[in-house]
């Protein structure tokens, strides 16, 4: 996008006659319109260039990849510049890379933890430096911790809701009655429990319905290892199994093959997250329903909400604890949201 380009999409946004996402025009301050030293040649004369850390669980997610294509998009047409610390699924592996640039001048972080409590201590040492750090998608600390640890704010979906809207759908496609497989992400991830939550609240309403094996099988969001414990819970089963609540598209997309040419071909399959290829797989039958879990959304809020601290010098009290991003349930019963979530999440747009 050309300098000229972005001046105007900004300029749009200020004036509500863009895509209505206002949001986004932060900083029209008289501090941010002192032209700093590092100020660079793109977007508006005199805007500071800001540099942003962002991690998140790990790019082998399709939901992982489009949170920092959004980043990317995003921060380019606000002047940011992102830096990628990709947590590839691995506890370890995120905290050994974000301890790495906690010396760096970062403006902000944005840091989807692939754990509670992994990225504690580097956020301690951020904190310490002055610089802001806004928790994505998961909980980096306990809230009650929030703030003394450095995190600012949580940018958030509701979790067990997703889970609830996703498994309250199986029940009336089940009929409330039979067998389900309950196949769940990393249990030492906030969100992964939030969705085993949901799921076990809608349960108790259903006492006709079984968990096989009696309760969530975790397979740490690994494709490969959900759909080997889906096979094996097929295996063993010698009565069509009614349903399946997977915890991501990813490894729902990559287990539901298993059903063909088996007792359990009828099987109804749910998941969460909602993007490109889960929404197709609802249009093509493979999923009967998958809940959004707005990953667009949730990185472009924390990178909005980050940007507004640094450009505006924002207390760390005047901004909320926590920002809960909504999301619908898409199936072929409500057609209209699934056609709108297939144009918001586009990564071209990359808004929802």
């Amino acid at each position: 996008m050309t300098d000229t380009n972005r001046r105007d999409f900004l300029e749009r946004l200020a004036t509500g006659t863009g895509i209505g996402l206002g949001l986004g025009i932060a900083g029209c301050t008289n501090r941010d319109q002192q032209t700093p030293a590092n100020a660079g040649a793109a977007g508006k004369p005199g805007r500071k260039r800001l540099r942003a850390a962002f991690s998140n669980v790990g790019l082998q997610s399709t939901w992982c990849a489009l949170g920092k294509t959004t980043a990317v998009l995003w921060g380019e047409l606000l002047d940011i510049e992102i830096e990628w610390f990709d947590g590839e699924l691995k506890s370890e592996m995120q905290r050994n890379r974000i301890d790495a640039i906690v010396h760096k001048d970062w403006d902000f972080c944005c840091f989807q933890a692939c754990q509670i409590d992994a990225l504690a201590a580097p956020v301690r040492k951020l904190k310490q430096r002055g610089i802001p750090v806004i928790s994505m998608d998961t909980e980096l600390v306990e809230m009650s911790k929030m703030r003394d640890t450095g995190v600012w704010c949580q940018v958030t979906p509701n979790h067990v809701e997703m889970a609830e809207k996703s498994v309250g759908y199986l029940m009336q496609k089940i009929g409330g009655k039979g067998k389900i497989i309950h196949i769940g992400g990393d249990s030492a991830h906030s969100g992964a429990r939030g969705r085993r939550d949901g799921c076990e609240n809608i349960l108790k309403n259903f006492s006709e319905v079984s968990v096989v094996g009696g309760e969530v099988r975790w397979c740490d969001w690994l494709k490969e290892k959900a759909r080997n414990t889906f096979e094996a819970l097929l295996a063993q089963e010698k009565e069509p199994i009614a349903g399946a609540f997977f915890h991501s598209d990813d490894m729902a997309l990559a287990s539901a093959p298993a059903i063909k040419g088996t007792i359990h071909k009828d099987m109804q399959i749910v998941a969460v997250d909602g993007q490109k290829e889960g929404l197709e797989a609802v249009q093509n039958g493979v999923l009967a329903a998958t809940t959004v879990n707005p990953v667009c959304r949730i990185h472009r809020t924390s990178l909005f909400i980050g940007q507004f601290i640094a450009r505006n010098g924002e207390k760390v009290d005047t901004v909320p604890m926590e920002v809960i991003t909504p999301g619908p349930l898409c199936s072929k019963d409500h057609p209209n949201d699934l056609a709108a979530m297939f144009y918001l999440a586009d990564p071209t747009h990359c808004i929802v």
